[in-house]
């Protein structure tokens, strides 16, 4: 391989360099992050075909892909259920079936008798012999000297219009040009000291791995090579984050110490007692405003945990001191949930709420932003509304992000703005009931401090969960009938609004209407998010005083509604939700005394992974479980939501399966931090771009 040019700031971002890439391609390829040189030498090979040795067909074996030479037998079209080109190929050992449904005349009439052809393909099982379908072939009118390939075949990731063969030659063009003078950021004895394979090495192994190399593990994800890269990038995302945390504690806040006297008052009038764990959370929280740097705390707990009265105790020791809060929420319905809670605490401690949602009137609107501005309003309530241009805040010491997967990073800096406090940010709390698995808070909160309300309020009883097929619907009215005539009141929730053809999912108001035919002796109510606040307030309200027996939702209610007489949730077309946002769901359900049940429903046929989903739901209410395995599922992306980390997706690592990394990576980040410090800011910026802007989030 010849040595090529270093990347360096004047090629970096010379992908038109390349042969074959112009203004289109290049854009094209940026769809997918494919940006520059190093971005290709980046972008790792999905799965791998093995055309380095030719297979005769009698040592073809079904579902092995493999590469084949034969001479051509005959070709004609059969009729059937589908019209398709057969063509008979033999060799010394064999005869296989060669099967196309699309095809042209003229590509039938090159399948000539006694012509020989080079195939590469899947060989399935057909009806009477193997066959491959549409596989890749060149024609020859001679037997052909063949040149195998000297590596495995890399099949790249792609986009539309770039298909993984032009990917392919393209990684080639950087690799020869580029790999060996790609920068080692690693030093050597760190290297050595960890059992690391050097950068160079990996890559090529990665992209053109010889024949001989374990394939099980290069398709796992689990190769040495791969490992190499993954710790690598899992390794810059942490020491990003190191990075933050390190800048924050260079700022200033407000330092809030206190004697308690508010909090101290609302304990006593509390009709419950708090648990071992939320007095922790709370110790925590106080201890960390004391000390006049930013508080940065994620407080994480399972749907009924007790967040909100957490919350309120962070809030009101800010507030003896002189302080306005802000709790940001991402509905109206839940501003409105939060609203309630905190007039029926603060109301008895004389404290002023505000709350401030798109719905308010011009004038409302006005008057609240006044009170807000002039720091009568100690606590402000609020949704995206919060941020907006007209809102300031006199003296913004506390901001709480309420189910913060919801909100952009963006947003989350607008409203930190607001504060107008001299040379002082505002201190933060990040709440969220999707608790988050250890791998996932080192990687993408390892500038947060994380707090967890590992435990149930006393007498909460978890809710039994079944999981039926949509064909017993009639079964589960006539439970919702005998649930709702003994004084008790259930949701049945829907995914979609509309009727969707191409989802096939049952819709909220078709529902409505059908169970209203069904339960004619209930009184049955249809909520959704295209209703006017209004009327959605209207309607919850209604469901809280017990006038509404059956509420059939969207999943607008996944968030924010706590009626403790509903203790029947059915969940329609459970197998298209998520593990997170099915056990969100089913915490809506057993919030009071009375034993709870959640119903999942689901379509026929269902596939092994959405009946692995709804077993675990049916198993298990531990959210962290259930966290855990979602990540292992669906991948960080999902269960955090690509917009909140602040930070690019991963590139190569998969935190499900290199979660046994994570020990070598924090040695390693200790190891840079105190031998090579000069390092880190290189290899932060090789794998993360923009990692300084999102500082402050």
């Amino acid at each position: 391989m010849t040595r090529g040019v270093p990347i360096t700031s004047s090629t970096k971002h010379s992908l038109q360099s390349f042969s074959g890439v112009g203004p289109q391609l290049a854009a094209k390829l940026g769809k997918i992050g494919i940006l520059t040189p190093e971005d290709l030498l980046f972008h790792l090979p999905l799965r791998y075909q093995d055309r380095t040795k030719l297979t005769p067909i009698a040592d073809l074996r079904a579902g092995v892909e493999a590469v084949i030479v034969g001479q051509i037998d005959g070709a004609n079209v059969r009729f059937g259920r589908r019209r398709s080109l057969i063509v008979s190929v033999s060799d010394h050992s064999s005869t296989i079936v060669l099967r196309f449904f699309h095809f042209n005349k003229n590509q039938q009439l090159g399948f000539k008798p006694g012509a020989w052809i080079q195939c590469f393909g899947e060989a399935r099982r057909g009806s009477k012999s193997l066959e491959m379908v549409h596989p890749e072939y060149k024609i020859f009118q001679q037997q052909p000297k063949l040149k195998m390939q000297e590596s495995l075949t890399a099949v790249y990731p792609s986009t539309e219009g770039v298909g993984p063969a032009t990917i392919r030659k393209l990684v080639d063009q950087a690799l020869n040009r580029h790999i060996h003078n790609l920068t080692e950021i690693l030093p050597a004895a760190v290297q050595n000291e960890f059992g690391l394979m050097p950068l160079s090495q990996a890559l090529l192994t990665a992209h053109r791995p010889q024949p001989d190399a374990d394939t099980v593990a290069l398709l796992n994800g689990t190769h040495a090579a791969q490992q190499r890269l993954a710790l690598e990038e899992l390794l810059a995302h942490h020491l990003a984050l190191n990075q933050l945390r390190q800048k924050r504690y260079r700022e200033l806040a407000p330092k809030i110490v206190t004697c308690g006297r508010s909090w101290n008052s609302l304990v006593k009038v509390l009709n419950f007692d708090l648990t071992v764990a939320q007095n922790r959370v709370i110790k925590a929280l106080f201890s960390d405003m004391a000390k006049g740097q930013p508080m940065l705390r994620l407080v994480q707990g399972d749907v009924g945990s007790g967040k909100t009265v957490v919350a309120a105790a962070a809030a009101l020791h800010v507030i003896d001191s002189g302080f306005q809060v802000a709790l940001m929420v991402p509905t109206e319905l839940l501003a409105e949930q939060h609203r309630k809670t905190f007039h029926g605490w603060f109301d008895k401690l004389e404290i002023e709420i505000e709350c401030l949602t798109g719905k308010l009137t011009t004038v409302n609107r006005r008057n609240a932003i006044a009170r807000i501005a002039s720091g009568q309003a100690k606590m402000v309530i609020g949704t995206h509304a919060l941020f907006q241009k007209q809102v300031e805040f006199n003296c913004l010491g506390l901001m709480i992000i309420d189910e913060q997967h919801r909100f952009g990073v963006d947003q989350r800096l607008a409203l930190r703005s607001k504060s107008n406090l001299e040379n002082t940010v505002p201190h933060q709390i990040i709440m969220s009931a999707t608790p988050i698995p250890r791998s996932l808070a080192m990687i993408f909160y390892a500038d947060l401090d994380v707090s967890s309300i590992d435990e149930l309020p006393p007498g909460r009883k978890s809710v039994h969960t079944v999981v039926l097929p949509g064909t017993r619907r009639q079964e589960v009215a006539n439970r919702i009938r005998t649930v709702c005539q003994s004084g008790q009141q259930a949701y049945w929730v829907c995914p979609l609004i509309e009727e969707s053809e191409k989802l096939q999912a049952q819709a909220a108001t078709e529902t409505h209407a059908i169970l209203k035919t069904l339960l004619p002796e209930l009184e049955v109510e249809l909520i959704h998010g295209r209703l006017k606040s209004k009327d959605k307030e209207s309607i919850m309200q209604r469901f809280s005083d017990g006038d509404i027996d059956l509420l059939v939702s969207t999943t607008v209610i996944e968030v924010g509604v706590d009626v403790a007489n509903a203790n029947l949730m059915i969940i329609e077309n459970a197998e298209r939700l998520g593990l997170a946002q099915l056990h969100q769901l089913r915490g809506r359900v057993g919030r009071g005394a009375e034993q709870s049940a959640c119903v999942l429903m689901y379509q026929p046929p269902l596939g092994t992974l959405a009946k692995e989903r709804l077993g675990i739901l049916r198993d298990t209410n531990d959210g962290f479980k259930i966290a855990q395995k979602d990540l292992q599922q669906r991948g960080p992306g999902e269960l955090l939501g690509t917009r909140q980390t602040g930070l690019q997706q991963l590139r190569i690592a998969d935190l499900a399966r290199d979660k046994s990394l994570l020990p070598k990576i924090e040695k390693i980040a200790g190891k840079l931090q105190q031998d090579y410090p000069h390092l880190i800011q290189p290899l932060v910026d090789r794998w993360l771009v923009h990692s300084d802007q999102y500082a402050n989030v």
